[in-house]
């Protein structure tokens, strides 16, 4: 018999995303992982990627030779990888009562579209329409000034030295916008989101992401 917790994790659709460097996909492993030991049917994807037509897609928007794309390329790539995201596998796990876990989603794409340029109000309608209304349950935001994240791909890269892809290799500013635009997501829909933060150790900061699931009330049940 399902507990309280697996219950209100069935069928879910939970978002970690924030800034570079921030360890999202690092989370998300865990939390999976964490999830799975507690008896909770889940599956975890990547945004954009998690398909075979999303990782070509991937490929091209994180090409660094691609640095003549625009702001408004960059949106509808995002989106045509969502698009089969979610008609592949987000939406059939939804429906088959699986916690579906995402590394980013539509909130990413606002944060840095919107700091390309792009009025989060627009970004939203044509989200819409590729996603066919499918927002998550919840968007854990993972927190961090972008000089740390970029110490943490720095360090990350090792002897090697820093391999950013496109998007990383955009100016400090940029960054400091996405940041904000992240930030302002949250604080105008704080039922559906939650802020923590990402900076300290990666132990630490799974601590702090399975408090807020803990604590976490979902709004309505699907």
């Amino acid at each position: 018999m399902e507990d309280a917790f697996s219950q209100k994790l069935r069928g879910r659709f939970i978002v970690l995303d924030g800034p570079d460097g921030s360890g999202k996909s690092t989370q998300v492993r865990l939390l999976s992982a964490a999830l799975v030991a507690k008896g909770v049917r889940c599956v975890a994807v990547r945004d954009p990627g998690g398909t075979a037509i999303g990782d070509k897609i991937r490929q091209i928007l994180l090409d660094r030779s691609h640095d003549e794309m625009s702001v408004q390329c960059e949106l509808m790539l995002y989106m045509a990888s969502r698009a089969q995201l979610v008609s592949q596998i987000i939406r059939p796990a939804i429906k088959d009562g699986q916690c579906v876990l995402s590394d980013r989603y539509v909130s990413s794409t606002i944060a840095y579209q919107g700091a390309g340029g792009i009025p989060p109000a627009e970004v939203k309608a044509v989200a819409d329409v590729a996603v066919g209304g499918l927002w998550p349950d919840l968007t854990i935001v993972l927190d961090l000034p972008p000089e740390v994240g970029f110490e943490r791909i720095s360090a990350r890269s090792g002897a090697l030295g820093p391999e950013f892809d496109r998007m990383e290799m955009k100016a400090l500013e940029f960054h400091h916008k996405v940041r904000r635009l992240f930030l302002d997501q949250a604080a105008q829909s704080s039922d559906a989101f939650r802020v923590i933060s990402a900076v300290g150790d990666v132990q630490q900061v799974h601590h702090r992401v399975m408090d807020a699931l803990e604590l976490w009330r979902p709004t309505a049940n699907k």
